[in-house]
């Protein structure tokens, strides 16, 4: 009983390590959380720009030029951006 008998004036919790164990964990969970909610803010505002490259050998040369075909036919993209596809494709 003698080891929990500290006087007043031993600074927050005794002095004890624990003590500031227990607090360092509470700021290193309030800090976390900080920082979860600034990026998950970032990226629902949608200025958090994700890597949206295709990695090579995902799309085949002949499937994407298939896919640039389909999306011309269908209106989706220009002619402008149509031919900028093909060149980019080298075909």
């Amino acid at each position: 009983m003698l080891f929990f008998q500290r006087g007043i004036g031993y600074g927050m919790m005794g002095g004890y390590l624990i003590g500031w164990l227990v607090m360092l964990f509470f700021v290193v969970v309030v800090a976390a959380g900080i920082i979860a909610l600034i990026v998950g803010g970032t990226r629902a505002s949608g200025h958090y720009q994700h890597d949206t490259t295709i990695p090579p050998g995902a799309v085949g040369h002949d499937e994407a030029v298939a896919i640039a075909k389909r999306r011309f036919a269908s209106g989706e993209i220009t002619k402008e951006q149509y031919e900028e596809i093909i060149r980019t494709l080298g075909g």
